[in-house]
Order: C-alpha cells, then sequence, then structure tokens
C-alpha cells in the first residue's frame, strides 16, 4: 500500500453515528489509506466485519476482548471468539485487544485482585486461541508489562506475532520485547512533550520494525491533543517520527507501512 497505515484504531464511536465514510475520506486526504480497527468485546466484532466488508482495501479488522471488558463471564466471551473466527465469515487480521490493565481496577483491593484473576485467565486463553487459529496477536499493557510478558512466555505463543500497542514504556522494556521477537507500536503519545522515554523506545526498537496508530478517538497527537482522535490524525504522528528518525516523511511511511504488512498481511 503507497500510504500510511493505522495499525490500531477503533471506528465503532465513528459507525454509531454514521461518520465511517466521512472518517475514512478525511485519513485518505491526509495521506492515511488503510486501518486496523480493533475489536474488543463481542458487542462489536460483527460491526468491524461489517466495515471491513463495506471498505475493502482500506478497512480491516482485529477480534478480541479488552482487558476492561473482562469480568466473571469471560469464559463464554472467549468461547464466541474462538467460534467466531472459525464460523466461515471473512477472518479478522488478528486476535486481540487483549491483556492486562492496573490502570482501570476498582479502589477496592479485594475487587481489584478478583478483576486481575479473571483478566489473567482470560488473556491466557486468548492467546491459547490465537495460537490455534494462528493470529498475530494485539496486546493492551496498562501497568503490567512484566506481567504480560510472563503470561505470554508461558503460553507458548509465538512471540514475532505480537505487538504491544500504544506502548508507554521505556528502552528497557522495549529490549525484552525485541530479545523474545516481538514488537511495539506507537501512538500520537510520541509527540507529546514529556515522553522522552517513549521516544527512545522507538529508537530502541528500530524504523524497521516500527508501526504507528491513532488508538482513536483516544490519544490525539500534537497539535490535537485533547480533542477527539481520528484516523486522518495519524499524520502528525508519522511526521514526528520522521523528525525523530531524521529521514523523510515518505520514508517513514514506506518503512512503517511495510512493517504493517508484515505483521498483519497485505492491506
Amino acid at each position: 500500500m503507497n500510504a500510511l497505515i493505522d495499525t490500531h484504531t477503533h471506528l465503532e464511536v465513528f459507525a454509531r453515528r454514521g461518520e465511517t465514510a466521512v472518517r475514512l475520506e478525511r485519513a485518505r486526504e491526509a495521506g492515511v489509506g488503510g486501518v486496523l480497527t480493533v475489536g474488543t468485546s463481542p458487542e462489536d466484532w460483527e460491526l468491524y466485519r461489517g466495515l471491513a466488508k463495506e471498505h475493502p482495501g482500506i478497512v480491516r479488522y482485529s477480534a478480541g476482548l479488552h482487558p476492561c471488558n473482562v469480568d466473571e463471564n469471560w469464559e463464554a466471551a472467549l468461547d464466541a471468539l474462538e467460534a467466531f473466527w472459525t464460523d466461515g465469515g471473512e477472518k479478522p487480521a488478528a486476535i486481540g485487544e487483549m491483556g492486562l490493565d492496573r490502570f482501570h481496577l476498582p479502589a477496592d483491593a479485594a475487587a481489584a485482585e478478583r478483576l486481575m484473576v479473571f483478566q489473567k485467565a482470560a488473556f491466557a486463553e486468548g492467546l491459547r486461541v490465537a495460537k490455534s487459529v494462528g493470529a498475530p496477536i494485539i496486546v493492551h499493557s496498562r501497568k503490567a508489562f512484566a506481567e504480560c510478558v510472563e503470561i505470554i512466555d508461558k503460553s507458548g505463543a509465538d512471540w514475532g506475532r505480537v505487538v504491544f500497542h500504544c506502548f508507554s514504556e521505556g528502552p528497557a522494556e522495549l529490549r525484552e520485547l525485541a530479545r523474545r521477537g516481538g514488537r511495539a507500536s506507537f501512538t500520537g503519545v510520541l509527540t507529546y512533550k514529556n515522553a522522552e522515554s517513549v521516544r527512545a523506545a522507538a529508537l530502541e526498537q528500530g524504523l524497521d520494525r516500527l508501526m504507528i496508530e491513532t488508538d482513536a478517538p483516544w490519544l490525539a497527537p500534537v497539535p490535537l491533543r485533547g480533542k477527539e482522535n481520528e484516523p486522518a490524525f495519524l499524520r502528525h504522528t508519522a511526521e514526528a517520527a520522521a523528525r525523530l528518525f531524521n529521514v523523510p516523511l515518505a520514508e517513514l511511511q514506506a518503512r512503517t507501512t511495510a512493517a504493517a504488512e508484515s505483521f498483519f498481511g497485505a492491506w
């Protein structure tokens, strides 16, 4: 694809408002030709499958169970995920996002620990499903990096098919991913003034394995920080990354698109 690829976005908010086509056109005008809209629960998988059918060559999708959507019914959701993958419909490009999130836990310690037990079990089962169907894996890790790495190590998953999205750790953690064969993807946080460690991590990974994303509708990059994010805004993150790596924007685009397609498959 001769365009930028947003490797992690959530089109649901735009689709529910009837804005998908408009937002994708704005993305195209900004040089973003492909998006991966990422599933977070059984409630959005069919929506995203439909969007991929409506916008072939532009929209691809994943199906997963976000840790913040994990509860005592997680087993039913993971059973549904495996069935969804094999139901004969257009397959997702990846499984995820899934993982661990300690940031959004309840204040009550006992309730928080109970939810973490569910999250860890759901993550382990999601990794089993991904391994079974041979899918790339999109990991959500918030304040739980070491725990996520440990669970993936134990799962026997192919680290070469693992990406930690919205990477917010530093170069030391990036090295832990790289030595296992995993990789990180970077959002508009790359443009934030106080994100030196994230930029150092991107440089540690190197341009050949760099993937960029919006995580829209959140985390709009500078100079649009604080606004509702959308795939078109990936252009600002790409420009910042090009400056960080000291390469022309056209080269940054070509290299990040090649990395995305080598990981998820061609758009």
